[in-house]
C-alpha cells in the first residue's frame, strides 16, 4: 500500500528533511584525515537531539547500533561507527535518518577525505549525478522503473556497476514503505506510477568494479565482493503536480 502524504504531511517531511541535511553539512565540513567515525556520529547526535530533539532514525533499527551509517571505501551501506580513523585518500559514505514530530527524512552522502585519487572521484561524481538523473525522472506519471532504467543506464555508460540487493524505498511515518524502487530495471519487478503526494528516498550505491556484495562479521556492514571501493548519495523526494521536490535540502 502505497500512502500519498497530505500537504500538512509534506511540511512536516520537510522540516525532518532539513534536519538531515544540516547534520550531513557538519558532517561534511568535519571529515578529514585523523577523524574517527564516532566523531561524526557525535557531530549527528548533537544536532538531531541536542538541537532539535528529534529521533536518530537508525538507532536501534532492526537492532542497527549506531545513530548513523558510516562506510569506508569498500563499504557499501550500513557501517557501524567506531574508532577507525579516516585516511587521506578514503572515501566515507555518511547516511543519516531522522524522526521529527513523527516522520521520516533520509539522505546520504560520500565524502572525499583530503586528495583522492582519479577514480574514486569520479566514482563519487558518477553516483551523485545518477542521483539527479534518477530524480529528474521522478515526474507524475512516470513509473518507478522509469526511475530504475535511469539510474542503470547512466551508471553503466560510465563503466560502473550498480548494488542490486539494497535499493530506494518509499518514506514517510515508517522509514521503509512501498514503493521499493530498485536502482536497476528488472521486467520481473513490480512498477507504480508516481502519483502526487508520494515521498521516498532515492540511493544508488555504484561501485568501481562487479555489483556484487557481501556482508561482514559484525552483521551489518555491506562491502564489495571483490574489495574496490562503493560510493552512495541519497535524497527523500516528494512527486507534486508540478514534479521531483527534495526534501532533504537546507
Amino acid at each position: 500500500m502505497i500512502s500519498l502524504k497530505s500537504a500538512h504531511e509534506l511540511a512536516v517531511m520537510r522540516e525532518s528533511g532539513r534536519i538531515v541535511a544540516e547534520v550531513l553539512a557538519r558532517i561534511q565540513e568535519t571529515v578529514a584525515s585523523g577523524v574517527t567515525t564516532a566523531e561524526l556520529e557525535a557531530i549527528a547526535g548533537e544536532v538531531i537531539i541536542g538541537k532539535y530533539k528529534a529521533v536518530p532514525s537508525f538507532k536501534g533499527y532492526r537492532g542497527f547500533p549506531g545513530l548513523i551509517c558510516a562506510s569506508v571505501n569498500e563499504e557499501i551501506v550500513h557501517g557501524i561507527p567506531g574508532s577507525r580513523r579516516l585516511c587521506e585518500g578514503d572515501i566515507v559514505g555518511v547516511d543519516v535518518g531522522v524522526i521529527y514530530k513523527g516522520y521520516h527524512g533520509d539522505a546520504a552522502i560520500t565524502v572525499a577525505v583530503g586528495k583522492v585519487d582519479i577514480e574514486s572521484q569520479r566514482l563519487m561524481d558518477v553516483t551523485a549525478e545518477a542521483l539527479r538523473i534518477g530524480i529528474e525522472a521522478a515526474h507524475p506519471g512516470n513509473w518507478t522503473s522509469d526511475i530504475s532504467k535511469a539510474i542503470q543506464q547512466y551508471v553503466e555508460s560510465q563503466g560502473f556497476s550498480v548494488v542490486r540487493e539494497y535499493t530506494g524505498h518509499g518514506i514517510g511515518r515508517k522509514m521503509h514503505e512501498d514503493p521499493q524502487i530498485l536502482n536497476y530495471y528488472d521486467p520481473k519487478m513490480g512498477r507504480a506510477q508516481l502519483r502526487p503526494g508520494m515521498t521516498f528516498a532515492l540511493e544508488p550505491m555504484v561501485n568501481v568494479g562487479g555489483w556484487q556484495t557481501r556482508v561482514l562479521g559484525d552483521e551489518w556492514t555491506v562491502v564489495t565482493a571483490d574489495g574496490k571501493r562503493s560510493a552512495h548519495f541519497e535524497h527523500t523526494v516528494a512527486i507534486t503536480k508540478n514534479g521531483p521536490e527534495i526534501l532533504t535540502t537546507l
